[in-house]
């Protein structure tokens, strides 16, 4: 292949500067998702603590407290996945990596919660695939060992 093949090809396949790629807003999308997902179980669970009649009240709003801590994590990596930010794409990781184990769990329960399961898969595997994606980590300036581009 000739550098003016490889030179068009990079021309066409990277964003302009201020321009973010489909696969980028994705990304970013999916984790607010997920952001947002937690936000609403956590503030669900926490309601019910406080005014339900859980079996353990202490439990239960404790379940929601961590569950709202826990929705930061995706939503400041979807913020920093909107912006372009490099940092971002290591918290997005972890936390697609994270649900995964969470998506098995409710598809080995016997309710309404296989469907949720196999939602919470398809989302974690979607954005991981987005997030390592070439066009997104170019977007976000990432470069690969021992590579000073």
């Amino acid at each position: 292949m000739s550098s003016e093949q490889t030179h068009a090809e990079t021309a066409d396949t990277a964003p302009a500067a201020g321009e973010r790629p489909r696969r980028l807003t994705y990304a970013a999308v999916l984790a607010a998702l997920e952001g947002i997902a937690l936000v609403v179980a956590g503030v669900w669970i926490l309601a019910l603590g406080l005014t339900g009649a859980p079996d353990d009240r202490q439990q239960a709003v404790t379940g929601g407290i961590t569950l709202l801590a826990l929705a930061l994590l995706p939503l400041l990596a979807a913020r920093g996945l909107w912006l372009k930010r490099r940092w971002s794409r290591g918290p997005a990781v972890i936390t697609q990596i994270l649900a995964l184990p969470v998506a098995y769990n409710l598809l080995q329960a016997d309710s309404i919660a296989i469907p949720a399961g196999i939602g919470l898969a398809a989302v974690s595997v979607a954005a991981l695939v987005l997030l390592v994606n070439p066009a997104t980590t170019r977007a976000l300036g990432i470069t690969g060992p021992g590579r000073a581009e």
